[in-house]
C-alpha cells in the first residue's frame, strides 16, 4: 500500500529555495553523479513532492551519502538547485518533528 503524506508535500512547498518542481526528468543529473546514483534526484524529488514518505524514507542512505558536489547541477537545463534541495531534505529528515507518514 502506498501512503501519501500531504504534510510532507506542504512542508516542501514552504521551504525557501526548494525548486525541484522545475525538474523535467531529463536525466542529466544522474549521468554526471560521481557516486553512480542512477535516478536519485529526479525520482526522489518527485516522490517527495507527491508526499510519498515511504519512498523518501527508503532513499535516506543515498540522501545522506550525496557529496553535494553540484556536478549534477552543472548542466541542468532547468537550473534545479539539486544540492540545495538535498540539504533541505536532510534538514527535514533530521528535525525531531519530521514525520513522513
Amino acid at each position: 500500500m502506498i501512503r501519501v503524506s500531504s504534510d510532507l508535500a506542504a512542508r516542501l512547498k514552504k521551504e525557501e529555495g526548494f525548486n525541484a518542481g522545475s525538474c523535467f526528468h531529463c536525466g542529466t543529473c544522474t549521468a554526471l553523479c560521481p557516486l553512480g546514483y542512477k535516478i536519485l534526484p529526479r525520482k526522489l524529488f518527485r516522490e517527495a513532492m507527491l508526499g510519498l514518505g515511504d519512498e523518501v524514507r527508503a532513499s535516506i542512505p543515498q540522501i545522506f551519502s550525496c557529496l553535494l558536489c553540484r556536478m549534477c547541477e552543472a548542466n541542468c537545463p532547468q537550473g534545479v538547485r539539486i544540492a540545495e534541495n538535498m540539504r533541505t531534505l536532510r534538514c527535514l529528515i533530521t528535525r525531531e518533528d519530521f514525520d513522513l507518514t
